[in-house]
């Protein structure tokens, strides 16, 4: 078998798995689902595959793991503090756009970083702006918003492999 045969199959077989073990721990890992979580796993897997291809994505387990926690931290702290700018008085609330120049590439890479940061409370990337860069809203643009997103963009381009 080839080398792009090879990495065909085992991309269809870990997405497969993946998907299962998704399937059994929202079925309560019912043995009467089995049969039916594997084919849909299955079906899904070859979808994603066709959807998104396997490309030069090289995953780090244990950095990808330090980044989920980094997310985790970083969505508490950060909901906190838009809670604490909404409800406070005395803290303003300056929104606004500022802009923002990844280092990723366009494709899958970006697209799943922007995804990552649309996700923390206070910035929401919103599309390209007038230089070529992306404009992200922000609740305060006083606050070190693009610095803090060259160090996000550092940390997902390491788990991913991007670095």
């Amino acid at each position: 078998m080839s080398d792009v045969g090879r990495n065909v199959s085992s991309s269809l077989l870990v997405r497969t798995a993946g998907l299962l073990g998704f399937w059994l721990i929202l079925s309560e890992f019912s043995a009467v689902d089995l049969l039916v979580g594997a084919m849909a796993a299955l079906m899904a897997a070859w979808v994603s595959r066709r959807l998104l291809p396997p490309g030069p994505w090289t995953l780090r387990p244990v950095v990808l793991a330090g980044l989920a926690g980094r997310f985790l931290r970083q969505s508490i702290w950060a909901g906190i503090d838009v809670a604490w700018r909404a409800l406070d008085p005395r803290l303003p609330l300056r929104p606004g756009f500022v802009g923002y120049r990844p280092r990723l590439p366009p494709g899958p890479a970006r697209n799943a970083f922007l995804t990552m940061m649309s996700l923390l409370p206070g910035t929401l990337p919103c599309g390209p702006d007038e230089e070529g860069g992306l404009a992200v809203h922000c609740l305060d643009v006083s606050q070190p918003v693009v610095e803090q997103l060259a160090v996000e963009e550092t940390a997902f381009s390491r788990a991913v492999g991007h670095d």
